[in-house]
């Protein structure tokens, strides 16, 4: 079956920056999955940061401020998210997911409800 694993949470301090991946098995067609990021701080709901399509267009939240950039390899199997001027309320258990892309994905692409697939997850600890 497909697999995510994600890669990249750490520790950092305030103003540093990460780069999480994640690493799409068991699935021949890779290119064609719309693939978004999430985030759940301990105890609160998950919500989407960052997603991109099979055209490689990228939507985010305007309240990360232009802090985050997600790109994907379909050579490598990969998606990224980039993260710069991290802050402690960016701390939470960060996860990608995957969805069947339909002609109005974007729609809600930020939307936990679109996500068929999702990846276990990374922790991102940001300190002050």
């Amino acid at each position: 079956q497909v697999q995510l694993v994600e890669s990249g949470g750490d520790s950092v301090q305030a103003g540093g920056s990460l780069r999480l991946s994640c690493v799409v098995s068991g699935h021949t067609h890779t290119a064609e999955l719309c693939m978004a990021w999430f985030r759940q701080p301990r105890g609160k709901e998950r919500e989407g940061v960052a997603a991109i399509d099979r055209a490689h267009r990228a939507f985010y939240p305007d309240s990360l401020e232009g802090r985050f950039t997600v790109s994907r390899d379909s050579g490598k199997n990969t998606l990224y998210l980039q993260m710069n001027k991290l802050i402690p309320d960016d701390t939470a258990k960060y996860s990608c997911a995957a969805a069947t892309c339909t002609p109005r994905w974007w729609q809600s692409s930020l939307s936990p409800s679109t996500a068929e697939i999702w990846g276990q997850g990374t922790q991102v600890t940001v300190s002050s």
